[in-house]
């Protein structure tokens, strides 16, 4: 199983970014997926999360109404719009896939991890 992020770069006060994460070897469409990050020299943080029929999402507070999570299950993919960035969402950025259907933001619930993509504002 490979998850691999892309989307990220550097983006200036205010702006916007896309970022996909592709999964293969396993397909994910009835499973919970989601977003972390790790800014230099803190933990790592979870962002967003839907679950396994994208019936439900869940967002930290600090990206609630900036941050949209989706996906698109034939393309086994899972997406984090970001707009209205700022230097607090400095990180890298990690996709997460849980072999469970219900989305939490405890980490230890994803078993499968991307390597990340940074994002720099």
């Amino acid at each position: 199983v490979q998850l691999v992020e892309s989307g990220g770069g550097l983006v200036q006060a205010g702006g916007s970014l896309r970022l996909s994460c592709a999964a293969s070897g396993r397909t994910f469409s009835s499973n919970a997926m989601g977003w972390f990050r790790q800014a230099p020299g803190k933990e790592r943080e979870f962002v967003a999360a839907m679950s396994g029929n994208g019936g439900s999402t869940y967002y930290a507070d600090s990206v609630k109404g900036r941050f949209t999570i989706s996906r698109d299950n034939a393309k086994n993919a899972v997406y984090l719009e970001m707009k209205s960035l700022n230097a607090e969402d400095t990180a890298v950025y990690y996709c997460a896939a849980s072999l469970f259907v219900t989305a939490t933001s405890r980490s230890s619930a994803y078993q499968y991890w991307g390597q990340g993509t940074q994002v720099t504002e």
